[in-house]
């Protein structure tokens, strides 16, 4: 019996172990100074907004879900943070994990955003990789290269001061 617990214990840590390493795959086409792999964003009320066609905006592809306690936290931060700069050249991008059958949820929250919303579908993404954890976003600047990676940072929420840090600046840069 023991040596059976045993072989167990083997297995199930080497399965773990197998886990951990796979992790850093989920974003291996995404790397910051590159273009960003091209995404597109088929919005509840049915518009296709590709991120090819926002080249000289600054983009913000953010992933969240109406069950993600984080997401509601900063979803209206965002939102907020977007309406204020949109004279400046941001777009948002929201993309919903929910389900189809959450869809009166994800309207109710997409309803109080000042940016477009979609479903996603899929978890896996092209180019961006499985979206697992959520909230993750991404920021691409106006010559459509990824200035920040949302799968290397440690903490992915937005705050005021990240949005300062990281956003701000390449509003007040040209092409």
């Amino acid at each position: 019996m023991f040596e059976r617990m045993n072989r167990y214990v083997r297995c199930m840590t080497a399965a773990m172990m197998l886990m951990v390493a796979a992790l850093p795959l989920h974003a291996n086409d995404l790397s910051v100074g590159k273009p960003a792999p091209p995404i597109t964003l088929n919005t509840l009320d049915g518009k296709h907004i590709a991120l090819g066609d926002l080249r000289g905006k600054v983009v913000i592809l953010t992933f969240w879900a109406t069950w993600c306690g984080p997401c509601q936290q900063e979803l209206p931060l965002l939102s907020q943070y977007a309406r204020e700069h949109a004279k400046d050249g941001l777009i948002v991008l929201g993309f919903s994990l929910d389900e189809p059958d959450d869809m009166k949820q994800v309207r109710a929250v997409a309803d109080r955003l000042s940016f477009p919303v979609g479903l996603l579908g899929d978890p896996r993404v092209p180019g961006y990789g499985r979206i697992w954890h959520l909230p993750v976003s991404f920021t691409i600047d106006r010559n459509g290269l990824l200035v920040d990676d949302g799968w290397k940072d440690e903490d992915p929420s937005w705050t005021q001061a990240r949005l300062e840090n990281i956003v701000t600046p390449l509003l007040r840069s040209s092409n």
